[in-house]
């Protein structure tokens, strides 16, 4: 039921419909004859009757039906479908795999052919279309004209940006072009359907700001995964709330541009409120796809919680990602054999000396992250000076030249065991530190950083095993959740005490 078109009960969907059943959200959406509307499994309207529906997997596939979005329940903003990386079947993980890239292809204006997914997938156009309608429902290109309208929609309801804007945020090379496509789509202008729609947020807020709403699968144990954050946030680059954190971000991090984020909990409805500065408008849908990573959005507790049931721990965690694969790269290296308070303050040191201001609307966030080109023209003398060991120094120095080769491996086709290896491959990173750096730099489920000394006290205490190989036999049950028996195991030792 969760996969592909075919796999789809729909005796089994009408009863999660019925029940309102949020374990579906995301991965279940009903088209309604009788209206022409698709909806989320947790729409609040009345429930219509089991003649009158018909089921889909994925929006595009409704839409692709003759169906249109829910104006209410708002399909656009419901958690994705996750990473490829856990599915075991190699056509269905190929399949995953070129809709995660098209969805980074979302708003890059780029023309709508197969040929260049294909090539990077390493399969023929022929192939390649052949398995993706066999999961998704859909050819390539309806499903990346679904995403391209869907984020338009997002937009128009959230934010306060030009209707024009709009168009090029969502991937669009004209207006003319996005306006019909949206009319044969919605049946209704952009600007009728901006007027149609109730505001998600006040007008004030949507002012200084792009403002969007993202969903979530309940549970949520939001003060674990902040609690993460917070102990590892660098004084004038990120700060943390109860419900909320603020970051800066520097350019290349996730748009050409600098820019700051902040993503606030509204746990009474399972959404994220994510606001950003103005400066990333164009490049929204790859902010969009890299807060979802960062927060873990997409992720499924139902399938966690069950696989990790001999663990302890509040239902509904979360893995802590990032929005610059190259400062956590940076902070990972800082932190090896060291405390977290003590990685932050080396942190700290490093973007006083070598970061650029920011300017933010808060007075406590002022700072950004040293781009890769900083770092790599640095000398030795200069990063060891900050109090940082000589090796480890090095090690930095050696990570920020040989960026520009490793960025390429962080997307699909690319499996996280090839970007692994190429970490391993530079002076002072070992194993762990590169298996770290994977699982939350990629979002990686699956990773099981090896000799984590936390991890095998805790594995040691309740299950008895007595070294790495044990405990590697008994994470075997984790699979493909194994990152997420990692954060834990770690909790764990922090509750123990």
């Amino acid at each position: 039921m969760m996969a592909g078109m075919r796999r789809l009960d729909p005796d089994a969907a009408y009863q999660a419909l019925t029940a309102r059943d949020a374990r579906f959200d995301g991965q279940l959406f009903v088209g309604v004859t009788s209206t022409g509307v698709y909806c989320r499994p947790i729409c609040r309207v009345r429930t219509p009757q089991r003649r009158n529906c018909r089921f889909f997997t994925t929006p595009a596939q409704a839409e692709a039906a003759g169906f249109r979005p829910c104006l209410k329940c708002r399909p656009e903003i419901a958690p994705g479908a996750g990473l490829p990386w856990s599915l075991m079947d190699a056509s269905r993980t190929l399949a995953q795999q070129a809709a995660h890239a098209l969805n980074v292809q979302i708003g890059s204006g780029d023309a709508a052919t197969l040929a260049p997914l294909a090539a990077r997938l390493g399969v023929s156009d022929r192939h390649l279309r052949r398995i993706f309608v066999d999961e998704h429902g859909v050819t390539p290109m309806q499903y990346l004209q679904t995403r391209r309208l869907l984020l338009a929609k997002q937009l128009l309801t959230d934010s306060a940006m030009p209707v024009a804007q709009v168009a090029l945020a969502a991937g669009f090379r004209s207006l003319r072009r996005f306006n019909a496509a949206f009319v044969a789509r919605y049946r209704m202008s952009p600007s009728r359907l901006r007027g149609a729609t109730e505001r998600e947020f006040p007008a004030s807020e949507a002012a200084d700001a792009v403002t969007i709403a993202l969903g979530y699968r309940a549970p949520f144990d939001h003060a674990t995964l902040l609690r993460f954050f917070a102990q590892r946030a660098i004084p004038g680059i990120e700060t943390v709330g109860s419900l909320a954190l603020r970051r800066t971000l520097r350019p290349g991090a996730i748009a050409r541009e600098a820019g700051w984020i902040e993503a606030s909990f509204d746990s009474a409805r399972n959404r994220v409120r994510l606001r950003f500065a103005p400066t990333l408008a164009g490049a929204s849908a790859r902010v969009v796809a890299a807060v979802r990573r960062w927060l873990d959005l997409d992720a499924a507790p139902v399938h966690i919680d069950a696989a990790l049931i001999d663990l302890p721990g509040a239902p509904g965690i979360r893995l802590p990602g990032s929005l610059d694969a190259f400062e956590l790269a940076v902070r990972a290296v800082l932190g090896q054999q060291i405390t977290v308070a003590a990685a932050r303050t080396l942190a700290s040191r490093l973007v006083a000396r070598f970061g650029e201001p920011a300017v933010t609307p808060w007075t406590d966030l002022a700072h950004r992250f040293p781009a890769p080109e900083q770092l790599a023209a640095a000398t030795l003398a200069d990063v060891a000076g900050l109090g940082i060991v000589r090796q480890r120094a090095a090690a930095l120095i050696a990570l920020a030249k040989a960026w520009p080769d490793l960025e390429p491996l962080m997307a699909p086709p690319a499996a996280p065991e090839d970007f692994i290896a190429a970490l391993c491959e530079l002076p002072g990173i070992g194993p762990w530190t590169a298996h770290y750096i994977a699982m939350r730099a990629l979002g990686w489920p699956d990773a099981f950083p090896p000799k984590d000394i936390a991890v095998l006290k805790a594995m040691q205490r309740r299950f008895g095993t007595a070294n790495q190989r044990g405990a590697d036999a008994r994470a075997e049950t984790w699979r493909p959740w194994r990152a997420y028996a990692v954060l834990r195991l770690w909790n764990s030792l922090e509750t123990d005490q």
